[in-house]
C-alpha cells in the first residue's frame, strides 16, 4: 500500500509511506494548482514503484485511485504491469454534485478545477487496462466512451457483521440505555455538512422533535467538511443549525466519529435512519445500515435510488423537503409493525447485491484476469 499516511495498520499489509504533495500558493497561477497537486502525486508514486522496481522487481498488478493523480505515471515506471484504476467520481456540470443546489451559482473556477480533475482521470485510463467502480451510477459519470473499459463492482458488506439484533443495545453519552423499539431516529456522516444533507436533518428533527415528545435523535459524525464548503461564519455545521432550529439539547446526542462495533449497534437500535446526499458518491454506513434492518428514509437522489426502492426496502424524500422527511420519519415511528417488510427487504438487498464474499470474489476475478492478460489496456474492464 503506496500512501501519504497510514491512518491504522491493516494485517498482511505493508505500506510505504511518501512525503504528501507541496502547497506551493501563488508560485502557480490558481487555476492550474489542482493540475500541478496530481502531478506531484503522481511524481511521488512513481518514485517509490521505480524504488521498488530495483529492490524487488516489478509487481505483478497496480491497483489504485484515480482521481488525485498517484496512478498518471505508472505505465511510465511499469509498461509491462497491468494496472486498474478504482473510478470513484468523475465530474459533470450536470446531473451530479456541481449544480445541485440551485441557490449556489456554479463559478468558471469550480468547472475549471473539476474539468482539470477529469483531465487527470482521463489520462491515466488512456493508458491502463481498466477500472472498477462500486456503483452503476458512479460508472455512469464517466463518458461513455470510457465506460466499457470500467467493471461495477462495490467492496460489499460483511453481513455477519452487519445483521438485526433484537437484544441490541447502545449506550448513551448520559449513560442511557437504548434498544430496538425505542423511538430513536439515526443519522451517520463522516462529517456533518451539506453534501449530506445535515441541515435538512436537523430542519426535520426539529419538525420532528415539536410532534413527537418522546422521539430522540443520535447523530454520528465529525464536525469538519469532506465535501464542499464551510459554513460562512466559520462555525461547524452542528453548531449553525442547533442555533436556527433550537432543538433542545437534552433531545439530540451529539456522538462525533464513533468505532465500528458501535456504529453497528446504533443501526440495531434505530427506529428510522435518515440518509440524505446530494448525486454523489454512495456512502458505505447506507449499505451497512440496510444490512442491520434499518428503517431507512433516504434522499431521492440518483446513487440513493440504485439501492432503495421507495416503499419496498426504504422510503425516498425529496432532499431539500424538510416536512416530507419528516414526514416520512413520523410514519416509521407511528407504525414500526407495519415497517417490518421493509426492514426485512432492506436486509435482503444487501444479502443478494452487496455481500461481500460475492463482492471480494467478483474482485478477486477482475484482478486475476488482469494479470493474465485478458484484459489488456485499450480493451474492456467488464
Amino acid at each position: 500500500m503506496i500512501c501519504e499516511q497510514r491512518d491504522a495498520p491493516v494485517a498482511g499489509v505493508r505500506f510505504i509511506v511518501h512525503p504528501p504533495a507541496t502547497e506551493r500558493t501563488g508560485a502557480i497561477p490558481r487555476h492550474l494548482a489542482v493540475a500541478d497537486e496530481c502531478a506531484q502525486h503522481a511524481n511521488l508514486v512513481a518514485e517509490t514503484l521505480e524504488r521498488m522496481r530495483h529492490a524487488e522487481g516489478a509487481p505483478d498488478l497496480v491497483v489504485g485511485h484515480i482521481g488525485w493523480g498517484g496512478m498518471l505515471f505508472v505505465k511510465d515506471v511499469l509498461p509491462r504491469t497491468p494496472a486498474l484504476a478504482y473510478c470513484e467520481y468523475y465530474f459533470q456540470p450536470k446531473g451530479g454534485d456541481i449544480g445541485f443546489d440551485p441557490r449556489t451559482p456554479v463559478s468558471i473556477a469550480e468547472l475549471s478545477r473539476a474539468r482539470l480533475r477529469n483531465m487527470v482521470q482521463r489520462a491515466t485510463l488512456d493508458g491502463i487496462e481498466g477500472g472498477i467502480s462500486p456503483t452503476v451510477w458512479q460508472r455512469s459519470r464517466y463518458p461513455a466512451a470510457i465506460r466499457p473499459r470500467i467493471a461495477v463492482c462495490h467492496e460489499g458488506v460483511d453481513v455477519n457483521l452487519c445483521r438485526p439484533d433484537a437484544a441490541a443495545r447502545f449506550r448513551l453519552p448520559n449513560g442511557r440505555f437504548l434498544s430496538p423499539g425505542d423511538p430513536v431516529v439515526t443519522y451517520v456522516a463522516r462529517d456533518l455538512e451539506p453534501y449530506r444533507g445535515f441541515p435538512q436533518f436537523m430542519r426535520a428533527a426539529a419538525r420532528i422533535a415539536a410532534r413527537r415528545e418522546d422521539a430522540l435523535f443520535v447523530v454520528a459524525g465529525n464536525d469538519g467538511i469532506s465535501y464542499g464548503r464551510a459554513h460562512i461564519s466559520g462555525r461547524s455545521w452542528r453548531a449553525v443549525m442547533m442555533e436556527e432550529t433550537a432543538i433542545d439539547p437534552s433531545r439530540i446526542f451529539f456522538l462525533g466519529a464513533i468505532d465500528h462495533a458501535s456504529l453497528i449497534r446504533l443501526f440495531q437500535v434505530s427506529a428510522a435512519h435518515v440518509y440524505l446526499t446530494v448525486p454523489f458518491v454512495l456512502s458505505w454506513s447506507l449499505l451497512e445500515a440496510m444490512a442491520c434492518g434499518c428503517n431507512v428514509v433516504g434522499s431521492d437522489t440518483a446513487p440513493v435510488k440504485e439501492v432503495i426502492g421507495d416503499g419496498h426496502n426504504g422510503v425516498l424524500a425529496d432532499f431539500w423537503d424538510a416536512d416530507a422527511i419528516a414526514a416520512q420519519v413520523m410514519d416509521g415511528l407511528a407504525r414500526p409493525e407495519a415497517m417490518r417488510p421493509r426492514r426485512l427487504a432492506a436486509r435482503a438487498t444487501i444479502e443478494q447485491r452487496y455481500r461481500r464474499g460475492d463482492c471480494l470474489a467478483r474482485q478477486v476475478d477482475i484482478l486475476g484476469r488482469t494479470i493474465m492478460g485478458e484484459i489488456s489496456a485499450g480493451a474492456g474492464g467488464q
